[in-house]
């Protein structure tokens, strides 16, 4: 069996500016990572199809979707919010960010693969139904979650989310579908400043003080994830798979290192053996000191594909 690796040219086109952390050259970065280090190679390499409109709107509102479609400039950019920008390129490469998912997902329930990591951008764990904020446009993990639900009859599906920020859009989305169980970790208080309670049975918040290392992680997880995840055996779990919690990036405050990425990868691949089929959709979120993003995503995927 196989791990996918899954992206798109067009997810280099999307660009917010000079000097924006969240730039095309963290895919650059990610992918000479895995050639430098031998991985790329025993990766299943796909192009990310265009998610489509009745996939969108499983998470999406129609109206969220045809202001997107409106608002998309022909030139130039123009700002959704403080951090939030488009240029002529955005749309496409939101388009197939949210189709990786969805390509992801079938690949891994038609058994092609065993898991997939998606090598994508723009990030989507802060857009909530009818909002893009926090450089995200669509939701891509709730996409592909919903898809798996949808078109391939999953009842139980879980998402972790092991970003530096709390993914707000993914718990607004399904904060009352008890079908998903949503396990996070991350920095508190920080952007978006949201999330330090659980809100239901379903959604395991467990918020880090700044500072914090790979211990206090390594504990949330044990803790409060695996429990959870155990409870609810999930028959499949995508992966919000942000990497600006490591201690290089100056964009956050926690202390994680690539042999905490690697751990609660293996973490989660047992969880998957044991319910879940082996099945793990993984996709990129955060991550911004470019060296440690490819190292720590290289980590992550070495341990998928079982190197």
């Amino acid at each position: 069996m196989y791990t996918a690796y899954i992206t798109h040219p067009a997810c280099l086109e999307h660009n917010m500016g000079y000097e924006h952390p969240e730039s095309p050259e963290r895919l650059r970065a990610i992918e000479d990572q895995l050639i430098a280090s031998g991985i790329l190679p025993l990766l299943q390499q796909h192009e990310a199809p265009r998610a489509t409109h009745e996939q969108l709107t499983r998470v999406h509102t129609e109206d969220y979707l045809r202001t997107l479609e409106a608002v998309a400039p022909q030139r130039g950019l123009i700002s959704l919010d403080a951090d939030t920008f488009m240029n002529p390129f955005t749309l496409e490469a939101a388009y197939r960010a949210a189709g990786a998912l969805v390509l992801a997902t079938d690949l891994v329930m038609t058994e092609k693969v065993e898991n997939a990591f998606c090598n994508i951008r723009p990030p989507g764990h802060h857009a909530t139904r009818d909002q893009a904020m926090g450089f995200c446009f669509f939701n891509n993990v709730a996409v592909g979650a919903a898809h798996a639900m949808a078109q391939h009859g999953l009842k139980r599906v879980a998402i972790v989310d092991f970003d530096v920020h709390h993914g707000n859009g993914t718990e607004a989305i399904f904060k009352h579908d008890s079908h998903v169980l949503l396990c996070s970790t991350f920095q508190h208080p920080f952007y978006p400043y949201c999330g330090a309670d659980s809100s239901s049975e379903h959604i395991i918040n467990v918020p880090l003080v700044a500072h914090a290392d790979g211990q206090a992680f390594r504990a949330a997880i044990t803790d409060r994830w695996l429990p959870a995840l155990a409870a609810f055996q999930p028959e499949m779990i995508f992966i919000s798979a942000g990497f600006d919690a490591h201690r290089e990036d100056d964009m956050a405050y926690l202390n994680l290192t690539e042999s905490d990425y690697s751990w609660v990868t293996e973490q989660i691949q047992t969880i998957a053996k044991r319910y879940a089929k082996k099945r793990i959709v993984s996709a990129l979120e955060g991550g911004y000191a470019l060296h440690a993003l490819g190292r720590s995503a290289a980590a992550h995927i070495k341990v998928l594909c079982g190197l």
